[in-house]
């Protein structure tokens, strides 16, 4: 069986066994035809609370919130969130809020604070262009910024009569009352953990984004819009990948495959983010925030996930050149880390689909490059990690980070990262590493940056399968990850 994987820019084939295990999400469902309208309908007939128009001042002022599309990966230029928030604002101003007495506060968490290009990316060059309001990129160093007891927040979070969220469901840490966590202080931003990504009742981040809404409704009137997106689907080339047996086939079997392969990298990756991508919601939903993404979270789960019978005892992923945050750029080590064990990893539901134990293998050449200067404050990270990664070190290390005056106004700035982000990516992989018994950087280039992080460098995926097998007490039943995109994973037997 020939399992194409996406690494890097290269679509690598592995050789599976033909009793292997290949994790393929369903394709995308059906799609809303005007997500304008649904989101219009689910703000006049909410989940639960009252409707938008008895919640708003007439005459008043508005926040709409809104996080960068980051998720889901690869993302489109035609996202519907563009459509949710044009709607949202359209909705405001029908009930009285007019156009220049809005603000749309984008809240990217740790992450770089949005840009330029990524502001002009957030809505159609129509909306842009009719939109009279204010635009505001939330700073998580502010110190202008609002003590509600269960965090500080931006100010443009309560001097307003009434506040909107609108996200969509991509994980209990992505939308919905997290991204009040988003647009908070760092420290508090910091508390956004979670064992999985796709269960409330194990992710602390999701108590704190609840004790923060809560916090924050006693102030004034609070409403969220959370959509249910569809799986993104490709075109070209790929279309029908990763869904599709036949696609999946074809991809493994192309001829195309190794002259696009012989290409420079920098080509390759353009001709990737030139391909043709359909990104679609399926369902709009309204009320508090919680409620709202919970709803939709349910959904994208459900449509989503695929599910084993039982739990694996290895995994093989491909780790593409790509970041989870905006703008795209080449993974260093901890991005491709996370990307494997903190984000693929923890989008299960029911139990872990690796055995306790197991083997997880990354694919990716582990190269330790930091894009200048947005990767900067990871330089830091790996530099923390040379005395060791005992918890204590590390939150010393943070600590120590958070205070460089440089790196936070190089934050402030906007060109790169708040110097928490990469502590807080390593916490992400946390839930996974506690459970594998070892990880495996197949075809790694720095083998000193995977012991760094504790990881075991070999040559290639067949050099890492035979090492999994040696650990493995009889067969070893290996799976392989189809992404990106990544999607939820469920076991059958739990």
């Amino acid at each position: 069986m020939r399992v194409p994987l996406l690494v890097g820019t290269r679509m690598t084939v592995v050789n599976a066994a033909d009793d292997a295990t290949v994790l393929r999400p369903p394709p995308p469902g059906e799609a809303i035809a005007d997500v304008g309208a649904a989101v219009r309908d689910a703000l006049r007939f909410p989940l639960a609370g009252e409707p938008l128009e008895a919640l708003v001042t007439r005459g008043g002022r508005a926040t709409v919130l809104v996080e960068p599309p980051a998720l889901p990966l690869p993302g489109a230029e035609d996202d519907p969130r563009r459509a949710a928030i044009a709607a949202t604002v359209e909705e405001l101003e029908r009930v009285g809020v007019a156009l220049e007495h809005q603000t749309i506060l984008v809240a990217s968490g740790l992450a770089r604070r949005a840009g330029h290009r990524e502001l002009e990316d957030l809505v159609s060059p129509e909306f842009a262009r009719r939109f009279k309001g204010r635009v505001e990129v939330h700073d998580a160093e502010d110190a202008s910024l609002v003590d509600l007891g269960a965090g500080r927040v931006n100010r443009s979070l309560v001097d307003t009569d009434a506040v909107v969220v609108v996200t969509a469901a991509e994980s209990v840490l992505d939308g919905g009352p997290a991204s009040l966590l988003a647009a908070a202080d760092a420290r508090t931003a910091r508390a956004a953990r979670a064992v999985s990504l796709a269960e409330t009742s194990s992710s602390e981040g999701w108590q704190a984004a609840l004790q923060l809404e809560r916090a924050l409704a006693r102030r004034v009137p609070l409403v969220g819009v959370s959509l249910t997106l569809n799986l993104p689907r490709l075109h070209g080339a790929l279309r029908g990948y990763p869904y599709e047996v036949d696609a999946v086939e074809r991809v493994a079997n192309s001829p195309l495959r190794r002259a696009f392969g012989a290409l420079p990298a920098p080509i390759r990756g353009r001709v990737l983010r030139l391909l043709p991508l359909e990104l679609s919601a399926s369902a709009a939903f309204a009320g508090p925030p919680s409620i709202a993404h919970a709803e939709a979270l349910i959904r994208a789960v459900e449509a989503r996930s695929t599910s084993i019978d039982r739990p694996l005892d290895a995994i093989c992923i491909g780790i593409p050149r790509s970041t989870p945050y905006l703008p795209r750029e080449r993974p260093n080590p901890l991005l491709a880390t996370f990307l494997g064990l903190g984000l693929a990893l923890r989008l299960w539901r029911d139990a872990f689909p690796i055995a306790d134990g197991g083997t997880a293998i990354l694919v990716h050449r582990f190269h330790r490059h930091f894009a200048h200067p947005t990767q900067q404050p990871y330089r830091a990270f790996f530099q923390a990690t040379r005395a060791g990664r005992e918890p204590d070190t590390l939150a010393g290390a943070e600590e120590e980070a958070a205070g460089d005056e440089r790196a936070l106004a190089a934050y402030r700035a906007g060109r790169t990262c708040h110097p928490r982000l990469p502590f807080a990516n390593w916490d992400a992989c946390g839930p996974a590493l506690s459970r594998l018994g070892t990880v495996l950087i197949a075809g790694c280039r720095d083998a000193v940056s995977a012991r760094q992080l504790g990881f075991v460098p070999t040559q290639g995926i067949g050099t890492a399968l035979g090492m999994a097998q040696g650990r493995a007490e009889g067969p070893l039943r290996v799976g392989y990850l189809l992404s990106p995109p990544y999607f939820p994973i469920r076991v059958a037997s739990a």
